[in-house]
């Protein structure tokens, strides 16, 4: 069950702005260049704040996995956390309730999000409170082992996300790409052996995985996000490339990325 098929939303568009606007601390939920976005394959950008559309979407998936949505004991009001807070780190819940149209594809309809304190939130839930959800079971997966060794599938890189590369690779020959790509990934590999902090976790399919920034074109500024996936002990593997929306739409499922070369 998805975030839509637990419950019914009416104008999801304002109450997500509400809640990035005058809610949450804030936050930039959309990308900074949603057309180059939509050019390079992310259909997300054709969306209003797509970032944090996403980041609840991922969060409902992972509190329900980890059978963290709170019910009333006659289950007519649910709850989740949202994992984010208001400016003065108070938490903030999507709040739900019983859908009086016995609708089977939405049983629960969208209340509000609410912070923790709310009177609606301390009558039906302060005995009970909704937790965040966990992404910190393995905190080794989220940094960089520098002595691991990466192993890229370069054909594969170029075969599934040539609509990916920066526009002036994309009509280039695959002679050309590869030689860029390898390129850039010798050149990060070393760099993120230097500074373990530039690799970024991600969590995408359930999996942790790492980010690596790609300097294609510009040196100043990256092109695509590395996926890095530890093998075993030994080796690290990349099969994929992001845009840099993808990516930190991914990243920011785990926390919000502070860093210089990921931004939405």
């Amino acid at each position: 069950m998805d975030l839509f098929g637990f419950g019914q939303f009416l104008k999801f568009e304002e109450c997500i702005r509400h809640l990035a606007t005058r809610l949450a601390l804030n936050e930039q939920w959309e990308y900074s260049d949603p057309a180059k976005e939509l050019a390079e394959g992310n259909n997300a950008a054709n969306f209003p704040l797509p970032v944090l559309r996403n980041y609840l979407e991922h969060t409902f998936r992972k509190v329900k996995s980890e059978d963290k949505i709170v019910y009333t004991p006659d289950k007519n009001f649910a709850c989740f956390n949202t994992g984010l807070v208001t400016p003065n780190l108070e938490d903030i819940f999507a709040f739900f309730e019983l859908n009086k149209f016995n609708n089977p594809r939405a049983p629960y309809f969208f209340k509000a999000f609410i912070k923790k304190s709310d009177i609606e939130f301390l009558i039906h839930f302060s005995q009970n409170q909704p937790e965040s959800a966990n992404y910190f079971d393995q905190p080794a997966l989220l940094l960089f082992n520098p002595k691991l060794q990466l192993i890229p599938n370069i054909d594969h890189i170029i075969q599934d996300n040539k609509g990916r590369f920066p526009e002036p690779l994309r009509q280039a020959p695959d002679r050309e790409i590869r030689s860029r790509l390898m390129g850039a990934i010798d050149d990060i590999s070393k760099r993120v052996r230097i500074n373990y902090k530039i690799a970024i976790p991600q969590f995408y399919d359930n999996k942790f995985q790492l980010l690596l920034p790609l300097y294609l074109v510009d040196n100043t500024k990256p092109d695509l996000a590395l996926v890095v996936e530890k093998i075993n002990e030994n080796t690290y593997s990349a099969w994929t490339c992001l845009t840099m929306g993808m990516a930190y739409n991914n990243a920011r499922l785990i926390v919000s990325p502070h860093s210089e070369w990921l931004k939405p």
